[in-house]
C-alpha cells in the first residue's frame, strides 16, 4: 500500500518541482552552452530496481567525452570538473534533472541513491537486497556524504570510494530498507533540505 502512496507522492512532487524550477533549469542549460557548449545533460549508466539498469540524468559538470578518461570517482579539485560545474555540485543542482528520472518512474526522491554497474557487481550480494526497492534522489547515506568529494584522495579515487565509502553506504541503505515508511521518508526529506540550506 506504501509503495502505492510513494509513487503518487513522487510524481506530485516531482512535476510540481519540475514547474517550479523550469526557470533555473533554462537558466543553468544556457550557462553551459554559453561556455562549454552542448551538451546540456549528461547520461550515466546506473543499476535500478530488481537488476534494472537505467540512465541517470544530471547538468554535465565536467568538459566534453569525459566517459573516455576512465574513472568513475571525482574527487577535490579534479581537473575534469568545469568551474561552473563545481557550482552547481556544491548547492547539488546538477542533480535537479532527476526528477525527470523520478518522473519516468527509474528512481523515487528518498531512496538509496543509485550506482553505477561496476560499482554494483563489486558488492553483489549486499546489492541483491538493495535493489529490492527503486533508488533515489536522496537518503541517509546521500545525507551523510554530501560532500563526499572532498575527502576523496585524488591517487586511486576509485579503490578508496569502492574500500571505505561504500561499505558505509551499503550499511545506510540497509537502515533504510528496514525503516523505510511515511515517517522515515519524512524525516530523510526534511534532514535533505535543512542540509543543503547550510
Amino acid at each position: 500500500m506504501y509503495n502505492i502512496f510513494k509513487r503518487i507522492t513522487d510524481i506530485i512532487i516531482s512535476v510540481t518541482l519540475i514547474i517550479v524550477l523550469l526557470p533555473i533549469f533554462f537558466i543553468i542549460a544556457i550557462v553551459i552552452l554559453i561556455l562549454y557548449g552542448s551538451p546540456v545533460f549528461y547520461y550515466q549508466e546506473r543499476m535500478g530496481k530488481n537488476w534494472k539498469p537505467f540512465k541517470i540524468i544530471k547538468f554535465r559538470t565536467m568538459i566534453t567525452n569525459v566517459e573516455h578518461m576512465g574513472l568513475n570517482i571525482t574527487s577535490l579539485d579534479d581537473e575534469r570538473i568545469t568551474p561552473f560545474g563545481k557550482i552547481l555540485r556544491k548547492f547539488k543542482l546538477d542533480e535537479l534533472p532527476q526528477f525527470f528520472n523520478v518522473l519516468k518512474g527509474d528512481m523515487s526522491l528518498i531512496g538509496p541513491r543509485p550506482e553505477i554497474i561496476k560499482f554494483v557487481n563489486y558488492y553483489e550480494d549486499d546489492y541483491n537486497a538493495i535493489l529490492k526497492i527503486k533508488p533515489g534522489i536522496t537518503d541517509y547515506a546521500a545525507i551523510k556524504f554530501r560532500n563526499e568529494e572532498d575527502i576523496i584522495p585524488r591517487k586511486d579515487p576509485e579503490k578508496f570510494y569502492l574500500d571505505n565509502i561504500l561499505p558505509s553506504k551499503i550499511i545506510l541503505y540497509k537502515k533504510y530498507i528496514i525503516e523505510i515508511g511515511f515517517f522515515t521518508d519524512m524525516k530523510i526529506l526534511f534532514n535533505t533540505i535543512k542540509r543543503l540550506a547550510l
